[in-house]
């Protein structure tokens, strides 16, 4: 691990105990002295009413695009359930709260959810920070949280209660790696990063190890952090070192305005990201900046699979627009968690831990799904191409 990645640790541990104390003093004087709430093994899951699902994303802000179309999916397949008799013979429904983007935010919703709630399970965060910063918690109060879209590595190694849907970074930075190498014949790339996300970081390490594995060269590594608007310092450098490509494992919002610039001063050659760039907003910031662009991605609309085409099919039905890949993992992580609610012996934490954690070759739509000993999923990555302001499957990389 790099010096950014632990000062990106460090930052996020401070925050997160920042707010579960400031909220903790706010519980004690309004309530005076108080036990802190039972662990979900010692709590009594209510048996009539709805089934409530927690979910915490970013809902406004400038990462708004991203966590909206994921609770669309989520609640897409809450959808799906209820019309079908819904879980256990009864309804379920969502408790969802905005992160806005906000480590501090995420936390707040995450305390929220395990103790004025009381849910059974969280479905989120949906960025790597935000679901570093609200594990720990969930462990505690051995309540499942299942994260549809954060990457980073180190999210389930947190405790036996933390799953995830989706790739991790070792596997999508490296597959990246090996597009380039192999299939785009790449030697020389710079890399630039944000600094401050946890995500962006851990697919630029991985990246960069897998390509420097792979013969190539890694010519620059540069940095830039979330909410800057002028990214010309660092492209300037990267541009002195004349690279074939950069690797950008960025966010749409700052990816795009990136790319117009990097035009901008000239830098032509081709752009590579990983997951964070899909969005449609990405081709209203980029424009033409990014066409021929490379990034690791979930899934491919034209891939045949029929799961993926019924998926694609009821939510173009249901919304009136193709689902991002944002959604298919958020429509895949509620479809485990609700699969393993309906088939454990009781909506306990453990009993629902147990009955993720033996989740097997459930067809996704991103996927036939079966989670390892570490609760990752197995699945494989697919690379698409940008052309014309569309989407096209350009490789698949299997792990």
């Amino acid at each position: 691990m790099n010096r950014s990645s632990l000062s990106l640790s460090r930052f996020v541990s401070c925050l997160a105990v920042l707010a579960l104390c400031s909220l903790s003093c706010e519980q004690k004087s309004a309530r005076g002295s108080e036990p802190a709430p039972a662990p979900a093994t010692e709590r009594t899951p209510a048996e009539q009413g709805p089934i409530l699902i927690g979910t915490i994303g970013s809902l406004t802000g400038s990462e708004a695009a991203f966590g909206t179309v994921v609770l669309d999916g989520i609640r897409f397949a809450v959808e799906e359930a209820n019309a079908a008799g819904g879980i256990r013979g009864r309804p379920v429904a969502l408790r969802s709260y905005d992160s806005q983007g906000r480590i501090e935010e995420s936390v707040a919703a995450a305390k929220r959810l395990l103790t004025q709630d009381a849910v059974p399970v969280i479905l989120g965060d949906v960025t790597s920070s935000g679901s570093l910063a609200i594990a720990d918690a969930a462990q505690a109060a051995h309540v499942p949280m299942v994260t549809p879209s954060s990457t980073h590595p180190d999210v389930t190694k947190k405790g036996d209660y933390i799953f995830r849907t989706c790739f991790i970074d070792p596997f999508q930075g490296g597959a990246m790696a090996r597009f380039a190498r192999e299939q785009l014949g790449l030697e020389r790339v710079a890399v630039l990063h944000d600094a401050k996300n946890a995500s962006s970081l851990g697919l630029s390490e991985a990246f960069i190890e897998a390509f420097r594995k792979r013969g190539g060269t890694v010519v620059s590594v540069e940095s830039y952090a979330k909410g800057d608007t002028d990214y010309r310092a660092p492209l300037l450098a990267v541009k002195k070192t004349k690279p074939q490509a950069i690797y950008l494992p960025g966010f749409y919002s700052e990816v795009g305005v990136i790319a117009r610039q990097a035009r901008e001063l000239g830098l032509t050659v081709p752009l590579l990201g990983g997951d964070g760039w899909e969005s449609d907003r990405l081709f209203e910031l980029a424009g033409s900046a990014v066409e021929g662009a490379y990034y690791s991605s979930h899934y491919a609309e034209d891939n045949p699979a029929p799961e993926l085409q019924r998926f694609i099919t009821a939510f173009r039905a249901r919304y009136g627009r193709f689902p991002e890949a944002a959604s298919a993992l958020g429509y895949d992580a509620a479809k485990v968690v609700l699969a393993a609610m309906a088939r454990a012996p009781t909506l306990s934490g453990p009993a629902l831990r147990d009955a993720i954690a033996a989740t097997k070759d459930f067809p996704g739509a991103t996927g036939t799904l079966t989670l390892d000993a570490s609760r990752n999923p197995v699945k494989p990555a697919v690379i698409l191409t940008l052309k014309e302001g569309k989407r096209r499957f350009a490789a698949a990389v299997t792990p």
